[in-house]
């Protein structure tokens, strides 16, 4: 993503009386703010909430370890060269434990060498997922396995929902959180 940011932050005195609301309802929940994905979203203030919505309960209350949500998380922000997030949840997937040289195979366009097993099922799950629009009985059996029925269709809303918001921040060239970040290499490397 590169070009200037299409979709800026709102001047409050120009917002409509729902995005100002919906402003105010992001502003008083976890994320403390509007930033990131929720700036252009904001000119669909009705949107914005309902993601926003679905975005606060895969990031904090699934039923999913974080460190397999941020897996995801990343995977998801490598394959869309998605700066933002990447920038975000790479510290935070590794501080919830994903090891740094799985970060880094991400970040490198390869698969992890040396991954957990619930870190792997959760790779193998995404990656089948994103390449082939479906998963096997096999990669479905393990993942059932791992995180049971609830576990599989969080990951599927991390993977859909963190799909979403990458659209969203790639068509708008919303910059990184901090301009002087390490950009991700174009994909595929």
């Amino acid at each position: 993503m590169t070009g200037t940011d299409r979709m800026p932050p709102l001047d409050a005195a120009a917002m409509t009386a729902e995005q100002r609301q919906a402003a105010q309802e992001l502003a008083a929940g976890p994320r403390g703010g509007v930033k990131g994905p929720f700036i252009p979203l904001l000119r669909s203030p009705e949107l914005m909430d309902r993601l926003q919505k679905v975005g606060e309960y895969l990031r904090f209350r699934s039923s999913l370890q974080p460190r397999i949500s941020e897996l995801l998380m990343l995977a998801v922000s490598r394959q869309w060269t998605q700066q933002f997030e990447w920038a975000v949840h790479a510290p935070l997937a590794l501080k919830a434990g994903l090891p740094p040289e799985v970060v880094s195979g991400l970040q490198e366009g390869r698969r992890p060498a040396g991954m957990a097993r619930d870190v792997e099922i959760t790779y193998d799950f995404w990656d089948e997922l994103t390449r082939t629009n479906g998963v096997s009985d096999d990669t479905y059996r393990r993942a059932l396995e791992e995180f049971g029925e609830r576990g599989v269709i969080d990951m599927l809303g991390v993977i859909g929902y963190f799909t979403t918001v990458s659209m969203v921040m790639n068509v708008a060239h919303t910059p990184p959180p901090d301009a002087a970040a390490a950009p991700l290499a174009s994909f595929p490397l």
